[in-house]
């Protein structure tokens, strides 16, 4: 396993594959693009490495020895929001949705360019910190409240537990109100890239978010705007409880929002 110093101020990550081979080359080419990088070839390496210090984000192989990279990730998302990158089989896209349904804040298919984890990384720590956002880190919207500098959002103080790339999605569409958000406005804001027709992995964090949204509260949707991107609709707190008449949304009309079909 590769060392950092104690005084290293540099973004920690922790490589976990079996590959030794990768992870030396991965080593070798992050480091001067400023990251300090650890390995670890097994999922309990990987888990006792994080119990001994911060790490700042994981990249992380979905198949692992002794410990499925799915595990690992279960695992670190009951007590943790670190970031993680999952790196699955080229074609194998359940593994990519079934990551991100658990937490995971991106995903690389392999083979990949050590340039494209660069961006990817460079892009999830982006979220983590809030990068350029003009703010006090305080959002409120209906019974929604977002503190980015402590990355979180909550609903009447029940935490939603969001992923960065999930918080990042809500804090866009709560800034838009009920304006629509398109899908490349997204993309390219939240997960930090462009969009590409192949790739799903936006649709699987909104509805991640939406999931975590209903667990807590029925005023707040988030609508699919067909053929465009996402919108909010806040419902009135009489219609959310079953007052008379059709519920209707308390900031613009939901009219012309298409069923979700994630």
């Amino acid at each position: 396993m590769a060392e950092t110093g104690s005084g290293d101020t540099r973004p920690k990550l922790l490589i976990v594959d079996d590959d030794h081979e990768l992870c030396s080359m991965l080593v070798e080419y992050l480091g001067p693009e400023g990251f300090a990088t650890e390995t670890a070839g097994t999922g309990p390496a990987a888990l006792d490495r994080l119990m001994k210090g911060t790490v700042d984000l994981m990249v992380l192989d979905v198949m692992l020895p002794e410990l499925s990279g799915f595990e690992v990730l279960r695992r670190i998302r009951s007590t943790s929001r670190m970031p993680v990158i999952m790196l699955t089989a080229r074609g194998e896209e359940v593994d990519r949705v079934v990551g991100l349904e658990m937490g995971a804040d991106d995903y690389l298919a392999k083979p990949f360019s050590p340039r494209e984890l660069v961006a990817r990384i460079r892009a999830v720590l982006r979220r983590m910190s809030g990068d350029g956002q003009q703010t006090n880190g305080i959002l409120a919207w209906g019974p929604l409240r977002l503190d980015l500098r402590a990355r979180r959002a909550d609903v009447n103080d029940h935490d939603l537990e969001l992923t960065a790339a999930e918080l990042r999605i809500l804090e866009l569409l709560v800034r838009a109100d009920t304006k629509t958000v398109t899908r490349e406005e997204l993309m390219t804001q939240a997960l930090g890239r462009r969009l590409l027709p192949t790739d799903r992995s936006l649709d699987t964090h909104v509805s991640n978010l939406r999931r975590k949204l209903m667990k807590t509260t029925d005023r707040v949707t988030v609508q699919s705007v067909r053929g465009t991107g996402y919108a909010l609709a806040l419902a009135s707190a009489r219609a959310a409880v079953g007052g008379e008449g059709e519920p209707h949304a308390a900031h613009g009309q939901t009219d012309g929002f298409a069923p979700d079909r994630d």
